[in-house]
């Protein structure tokens, strides 16, 4: 994955924002949409796009869009390489595929040892426990 070409692949929208600025708020556009079509990605390779696909299944859109906004900075143009680096960061950690777990069995030492903290503990419930009258 390249970031320069994936980043030439991003649309951007900028609306107007919420909150704090006062009346600054009604007249400027300074929250940032940003749209990335997974499908027709060039930079990514089809095992990539399924990989994302996978993972960031609950973030896509129904044509597989992936949005993100951003409105905390009241400046557009931060706002905008905000959402950039969100993006990226997004992507790089969803690329990362899990190791592969290789089962293992526990050593005879530890099952000795396990075995033998369990008898303890059980000795000493024992000893707890009201002794019993005949």
């Amino acid at each position: 994955m390249n970031s320069e070409t994936i980043i030439k692949e991003l649309s951007f929208k900028a609306i107007r924002s919420s909150g704090a600025g006062g009346q600054h708020v009604n007249k400027t556009s300074s929250k940032i949409e940003l749209t990335f079509d997974l499908e027709s990605s060039n930079s990514l390779s089809e095992d990539e796009i399924i990989l994302l696909k996978t993972k960031l299944s609950s973030r896509l859109t129904n044509e597989s869009l992936l949005i993100l906004f951003c409105d905390e900075s009241r400046s557009q143009h931060r706002n905008k390489d905000i959402v950039i680096k969100r993006f990226l960061e997004l992507i790089k950690t969803n690329l990362i595929r899990p190791k592969k777990r290789r089962p293992t069995k526990p050593s005879k030492s530890s099952i000795l040892k396990n075995a033998e903290k369990n008898k303890r503990n059980s000795l000493k419930k024992n000893l707890r426990k009201k002794p019993k009258f005949e």
